[in-house]
C-alpha cells in the first residue's frame, strides 16, 4: 500500500475508534515531504518524511498522526513566544505522548519522549514541563540528553505558526472552534475519554497560569523602580525634578520559601525553575533567598552572575513576620518579595513598603499583598 493511502487509513482508524482526534485530523491536510526529518506541523498542515514513516507499523503511524494533530490542538505552534524551540518541542511531546499512551491510541514509535515522572512533575502541562526540563545544549541534543524513556530530542516536529501575530491569534481561535466541534462529535459517539476531556477543557477554558503572574509581577516591579539618577523628563519643563524609571538594572529581589512541610518537592521544583528564569532574564543586583518556618532557618544571597539554587531547609511551624524582620535586619531594600507558602498562618506582621506576591498551594487569603495559586 502506498504511503498516501496508509495516511488516509490512519485518519479513518482515528475517526472510527478515537473520533475526537480523528475529527481534528480530518481538518488538516497531509503531505509527503523530504524537507522534514520525521514529521512536522505548523498548525495548519502536516508534513511527513516518506523515509521515516515507511517502516512504521500501522499502529505506529496512527500514533504519529494523532501526535501531530495534538500539537496545534494544544496551541503549541502559537504559544512558544521567546522560549527555546527545542525545549518547548520536548515539553509538548511529553504531554502529547503521555495522553496518547494513556488513551491507547496506536503505539508510540521508537524515539518518542515518554516519562510519567516528567509529566507529573510538570503538572501535565507543556508550560509546567518546560519549566523543569534542563536547557538544551548548544548544537543540538544527542541520545540520552533528556529525561524519559525516549532518547534525545524526540521528534522536532512543532513549527512556529506562520504570519503576523494577529494572523497567528486568528489561527489559534479557529483551532479552538475545531476542538470544540470535535469534542462534541466524540461525546455524542460516547467515545471521549476522561483524560482527553480534561485536556479539551484546559484548551477551551484556560486557567490563569501562576508562572505568568509571577513574571508580570517581577517585570512590573522592575519597571516601577525609580531613580534620582534618571529624572523623569516629562516634569522637568514644569520645574519639577522627580525620579524616573531606572531601566538599566534591576534592584534586589527577595524570595522566601516556606519549609514548614506544607510545600512538596513538586511545588518547590516548579517554583525554583521560575525563580531561576527570572534571575537569568532580569539579572537583579542581588537575589536573596530565605527559608523559613516559624523563624528564618537559612539565607542565601546570589549576585546577578551567580546561578540560583533553591532547596528546602528547616521544618516546623509557620510565621511570616520573621521574613520582613530579617529584611530590615539585613538593611535590604528589595524592589519586591515573593513568598512560596500555603498561606495557612495568621502571623503576617505589618505590611512593608515594597510589593509582596504570595505564591500559594493552599489558601487564597492574605492580610495584604497579592495572592496567586499554583
Amino acid at each position: 500500500m502506498d504511503l498516501d493511502k496508509r495516511l488516509s487509513k490512519a485518519k479513518t482508524e482515528l475517526i472510527l475508534v478515537h473520533p475526537f482526534v480523528g475529527t481534528i485530523a480530518m481538518n488538516m491536510p497531509f503531505t509527503l515531504s523530504d524537507q522534514v526529518e520525521t514529521a512536522a506541523t505548523n498548525g495548519k498542515r502536516v508534513l511527513f518524511n516518506p523515509g521515516f514513516i515507511e517502516p512504521l507499523t500501522d499502529e505506529e503511524l496512527t500514533f504519529l498522526v494523532a501526535h501531530e494533530c495534538l500539537h496545534p490542538m494544544l496551541e503549541h505552534n502559537w504559544r512558544r513566544h521567546e522560549r527555546d524551540p527545542k525545549k518547548w518541542n520536548k515539553a509538548g511531546d511529553y504531554v502529547i505522548n503521555q495522553v496518547l499512551v494513556d488513551d491507547n491510541i496506536g503505539m508510540m514509535p521508537e524515539g518518542g519522549l515518554l516519562s510519567q515522572q516528567v509529566y507529573d512533575d510538570g503538572g501535565g502541562t507543556s508550560d509546567g514541563i518546560f519549566a523543569i526540563l534542563p536547557d538544551c545544549p548548544e548544537g543540538g541534543d544527542g541520545p540520552g540528553d533528556g529525561p524519559g524513556d525516549g532518547p534525545g530530542d524526540g521528534w522536532q516536529d512543532c513549527e512556529d505558526g506562520e504570519g503576523t501575530q494577529a494572523e497567528q491569534d486568528q489561527a489559534a481561535s479557529e483551532m479552538k472552534v475545531k476542538v470544540a466541534q470535535a469534542a462534541q462529535a466524540a461525546k455524542m459517539a460516547g467515545k471521549m475519554s476522561v483524560g482527553m476531556e480534561r485536556l479539551v477543557d484546559e484548551v477551551l477554558n484556560p486557567k490563569v497560569d501562576w508562572r505568568d503572574v509571577l513574571k508580570r509581577f517581577v517585570e512590573k516591579c522592575r519597571n516601577d523602580t525609580r531613580s534620582w539618577a534618571r529624572p523623569n523628563r516629562r516634569y522637568i519643563a514644569q520645574g519639577l525634578y522627580l525620579p524616573g524609571v531606572d531601566g538599566e538594572a534591576m534592584g534586589e529581589l527577595v524570595v522566601a520559601v516556606d519549609c514548614s512541610g506544607s510545600i512538596g518537592q513538586e511545588e518547590l521544583n516548579q517554583f525554583a525553575a521560575e525563580v531561576k528564569t527570572i534571575h537569568e532574564d532580569h539579572k537583579p543586583k542581588k537575589t536573596t533567598v530565605m527559608y523559613f518556618d516559624s523563624t528564618i532557618s537559612h539565607v542565601d544571597e546570589f549576585t546577578r552572575d551567580d546561578e540560583v539554587h533553591i532547596e528546602a531547609h528547616g521544618g516546623g511551624g509557620t510565621a511570616f513576620s520573621p521574613i520582613f524582620e530579617k529584611i530590615i535586619e539585613l538593611n535590604a531594600e528589595p524592589i519586591a518579595c515573593v513568598v512560596l507558602t500555603d498561606l495557612y498562618c495568621s502571623d503576617f506582621g505589618p505590611e512593608p513598603s515594597y510589593p509582596v506576591l504570595w505564591v500559594s498551594n493552599g489558601s487564597e487569603e492574605a492580610e495584604w499583598g497579592e495572592v496567586i495559586c499554583m
